[in-house]
């Protein structure tokens, strides 16, 4: 599915967020609390736009490393990279979030944007970010989530439930045949994706809840801020340093 939207990716997401995205992984970034020389990994990068971020946060001597598991997306984050020129340039491979391929203390932050609400089990995909990561290092989750309070939340549901399917429908009729998956030879449309979408945030845990996630993992000071007139999260804790 997500190699299948790779090249309305990004189009779609500045229609759906009035171009504010950007703003939210800049927010996102600074959780991280990275600077330059800071080795950083983006765990399920898409088309790469946090890792950008970050790359800019870390530059110069700095590294930071893009993980995704659809090859679609990847190739559009390094297109990005390439067009993007000077500064620490992100390096783009190929990862599963649940078994994630480096070492423990790899890196002294890691980050998902708008990644978490995908994995197949959320509990080992934020234990596995902090594996990778050195003790007294940060993870970060920036992730949609459900506003409560009127009238935001009357505009949330129209707009997730009706108006970005539509969305997802008119990228899909103006775009090529759907493909088949590899695995179950069932065809995935674009359509789907933007359906697939407002019902990931629905099974999605609260910010109470994903708070109380990454405590069970073991990360200290964990805190978050709710933006977007409760539309965005922003987690963030900090792996805890082992005393002698």
């Amino acid at each position: 599915m997500f190699d299948r939207i790779a090249g309305v990716y990004d189009l779609m997401n500045t229609a759906m967020t009035a171009g504010l995205h950007h703003r939210w992984r800049a927010r996102a970034a600074d959780e991280a609390r990275v600077a330059p020389g800071s080795r950083v990994l983006d765990v399920a990068t898409g088309t790469g736009d946090l890792a950008l971020e970050l790359a800019r946060r870390v530059s110069p001597g700095g590294e930071v490393v893009g993980s995704d598991f659809a090859e679609g997306m990847l190739d559009r984050a390094r297109a990005k990279t390439d067009a993007n020129g000077a500064g620490v340039r992100p390096r783009f491979e190929w990862g599963d979030a649940l078994e994630l391929p480096y070492a423990d203390d790899s890196f002294d932050a890691a980050t998902v944007g708008f990644g978490a609400r995908n994995f197949d089990d959320l509990a080992a995909g934020l234990a596995e970010m902090v594996r990778v990561v050195a003790p007294g290092g940060r993870v970060v989750v920036l992730e949609i989530t459900t506003p409560t309070r009127p009238p935001l939340s009357l505009f949330y549901r129209v707009w997730f439930d009706r108006v970005v399917p539509a969305l997802g429908r008119l990228a899909g009729a103006a775009s090529s045949r759907p493909s088949r998956s590899r695995d179950s030879g069932a065809q995935v449309t674009i359509a789907d994706a933007y359906t697939y979408l407002p019902n990931s945030v629905k099974r999605f845990p609260s910010p109470e809840g994903l708070a109380a996630e990454m405590e069970r993992v073991g990360l200290l000071e964990i805190r978050y801020l709710i933006t977007a007139g409760g539309i965005v999260a922003i987690h963030a804790g900090t792996v805890p340093v082992v005393q002698a």
